[in-house]
Protein backbone atom coordinates (compact mmCIF):
# COMPACT_ATOMS: atom_id res chain seq x y z
CA UNK A 1 0.00 0.00 0.00
CA UNK A 2 1.29 3.27 -0.79
CA UNK A 3 -0.27 6.39 1.53
CA UNK A 4 -0.01 9.04 0.74
CA UNK A 5 0.93 11.59 3.72
CA UNK A 6 1.84 14.99 2.39
CA UNK A 7 0.11 16.49 -0.02
CA UNK A 8 2.42 19.41 -1.76
CA UNK A 9 1.80 22.01 -3.94
CA UNK A 10 5.24 21.05 -5.60
CA UNK A 11 5.58 17.24 -4.78
CA UNK A 12 3.99 14.09 -2.25
CA UNK A 13 5.79 12.35 0.05
CA UNK A 14 4.17 8.42 1.29
CA UNK A 15 4.70 6.06 3.37
CA UNK A 16 4.96 2.43 1.08
CA UNK A 17 4.13 -0.42 3.24
CA UNK A 18 4.35 -4.31 2.16
CA UNK A 19 2.92 -6.84 3.64
CA UNK A 20 1.46 -4.48 6.12
CA UNK A 21 4.71 -3.70 7.05
CA UNK A 22 6.50 -0.17 6.53
CA UNK A 23 8.90 -0.50 3.85
CA UNK A 24 9.90 2.95 2.95
CA UNK A 25 9.20 6.95 1.95
CA UNK A 26 7.80 7.55 -1.57
CA UNK A 27 8.18 11.02 -3.51
CA UNK A 28 5.25 11.56 -6.50
CA UNK A 29 4.49 14.38 -8.60
CA UNK A 30 2.13 16.86 -7.32
CA UNK A 31 -1.23 14.75 -6.55
CA UNK A 32 -3.82 16.68 -8.24
CA UNK A 33 -7.17 14.66 -6.69
CA UNK A 34 -7.21 11.97 -9.56
CA UNK A 35 -9.19 8.51 -9.05
CA UNK A 36 -9.13 5.64 -10.76
CA UNK A 37 -12.80 6.11 -11.47
CA UNK A 38 -12.46 9.29 -13.50
CA UNK A 39 -12.21 8.72 -17.34
CA UNK A 40 -9.37 9.14 -19.62
CA UNK A 41 -10.62 12.45 -20.94
CA UNK A 42 -11.55 13.87 -17.47
CA UNK A 43 -7.91 12.97 -15.94
CA UNK A 44 -6.22 14.45 -19.55
CA UNK A 45 -8.08 17.94 -18.24
CA UNK A 46 -6.39 17.90 -14.86
CA UNK A 47 -2.78 16.61 -15.68
CA UNK A 48 -0.30 18.44 -15.92
CA UNK A 49 1.98 16.70 -18.18
CA UNK A 50 5.27 15.70 -16.13
CA UNK A 51 4.19 16.73 -13.29
CA UNK A 52 0.94 14.79 -11.97
CA UNK A 53 1.40 12.02 -9.52
CA UNK A 54 -1.30 8.97 -10.66
CA UNK A 55 -4.80 8.39 -9.50
CA UNK A 56 -5.52 7.30 -6.25
CA UNK A 57 -7.18 3.75 -6.13
CA UNK A 58 -6.14 0.14 -6.52
CA UNK A 59 -3.60 -1.02 -9.46
CA UNK A 60 -2.30 -4.40 -10.32
CA UNK A 61 1.95 -4.37 -9.88
CA UNK A 62 3.84 -6.15 -11.84
CA UNK A 63 7.50 -6.88 -12.59
CA UNK A 64 8.58 -6.72 -16.17
CA UNK A 65 11.52 -5.22 -18.40
CA UNK A 66 11.38 -1.05 -18.73
CA UNK A 67 11.51 -0.14 -22.44
CA UNK A 68 12.46 3.48 -20.80
CA UNK A 69 14.72 2.48 -18.02
CA UNK A 70 16.17 -0.37 -19.83
CA UNK A 71 16.19 -2.84 -16.86
CA UNK A 72 13.64 -4.60 -14.58
CA UNK A 73 11.42 -2.62 -12.22
CA UNK A 74 8.36 -2.91 -10.23
CA UNK A 75 5.54 -1.24 -12.78
CA UNK A 76 1.78 -0.20 -12.98
CA UNK A 77 0.36 -1.20 -16.37
CA UNK A 78 -3.20 0.13 -15.68
CA UNK A 79 -3.16 2.87 -14.68
CA UNK A 80 -5.55 5.24 -16.34
CA UNK A 81 -4.22 8.39 -18.33
CA UNK A 82 -0.74 7.32 -18.13
CA UNK A 83 1.95 5.05 -19.24
CA UNK A 84 4.79 3.10 -17.98
CA UNK A 85 4.38 3.48 -14.59
CA UNK A 86 7.19 2.51 -12.44
CA UNK A 87 7.96 2.11 -8.70
CA UNK A 88 11.89 2.78 -9.33
CA UNK A 89 14.84 4.89 -7.69
CA UNK A 90 15.52 8.58 -8.30
CA UNK A 91 16.96 11.35 -5.80
CA UNK A 92 14.36 13.91 -6.70
CA UNK A 93 10.85 14.07 -8.66
CA UNK A 94 12.22 15.98 -12.15
CA UNK A 95 11.43 13.67 -14.53
CA UNK A 96 9.17 11.23 -12.90
CA UNK A 97 6.85 11.84 -15.34
CA UNK A 98 4.22 10.04 -12.76
CA UNK A 99 6.77 7.14 -11.39
CA UNK A 100 6.48 6.32 -7.69
CA UNK A 101 10.14 7.06 -6.80
CA UNK A 102 11.48 5.02 -3.59
CA UNK A 103 13.75 5.66 -0.83
CA UNK A 104 14.16 8.22 2.41
CA UNK A 105 12.40 11.12 2.67
CA UNK A 106 14.68 13.53 4.44
CA UNK A 107 14.53 16.66 2.45
CA UNK A 108 12.05 18.39 0.63
CA UNK A 109 10.99 17.19 -2.24
CA UNK A 110 14.13 14.70 -2.14
CA UNK A 111 14.57 10.49 -1.30
CA UNK A 112 17.92 9.12 -0.37
CA UNK A 113 19.26 6.03 -0.60
CA UNK A 114 16.79 5.29 -3.35
CA UNK A 115 18.84 2.58 -5.61
CA UNK A 116 19.13 0.70 -2.17
CA UNK A 117 15.32 0.56 -1.47
CA UNK A 118 14.26 -0.70 -5.38
CA UNK A 119 17.00 -3.20 -4.86
CA UNK A 120 15.11 -4.27 -2.02
CA UNK A 121 11.44 -3.94 -3.13
CA UNK A 122 12.64 -5.53 -6.93
CA UNK A 123 14.12 -8.33 -4.37
CA UNK A 124 11.15 -8.94 -2.21
CA UNK A 125 8.26 -8.86 -5.13
CA UNK A 126 10.78 -11.32 -7.75
CA UNK A 127 10.09 -14.10 -4.82
CA UNK A 128 6.25 -12.92 -3.82
CA UNK A 129 5.00 -11.65 -6.51
CA UNK A 130 1.47 -13.08 -7.52
CA UNK A 131 -1.37 -11.22 -8.59
CA UNK A 132 -0.03 -8.58 -6.01
CA UNK A 133 -2.24 -5.40 -5.89
CA UNK A 134 -0.91 -1.68 -4.67
CA UNK A 135 -3.38 0.29 -2.84
CA UNK A 136 -2.58 4.42 -3.47
CA UNK A 137 -4.59 6.57 -1.19
CA UNK A 138 -4.55 9.89 -0.01
CA UNK A 139 -4.66 11.56 3.71
CA UNK A 140 -4.09 9.72 7.11
CA UNK A 141 -7.18 7.78 8.14
CA UNK A 142 -6.68 5.63 5.08
CA UNK A 143 -9.85 7.29 3.05
CA UNK A 144 -9.44 8.55 -0.38
CA UNK A 145 -10.58 12.20 0.82
CA UNK A 146 -10.93 13.07 -3.12
CA UNK A 147 -13.88 11.31 -3.38
CA UNK A 148 -15.08 9.76 -0.11
CA UNK A 149 -14.77 6.25 -1.33
CA UNK A 150 -12.79 2.63 -1.05
CA UNK A 151 -9.63 1.91 0.94
CA UNK A 152 -9.85 0.64 4.77
CA UNK A 153 -6.88 -1.10 5.30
Amino acid sequence: MLHRRFLGEDYTVGSLYVDGEYFCDTLEDTDRGLTQTMSPKEIGRIKAAHGTAIPAGVYKLTVNMSQAEKRILPGLPDVPGFTEILIRRRTSKNGGSGCILVGESKADGKVLNSALYEKKLLEMLSVALDENLIWVINGIDGINRTDGTNIII
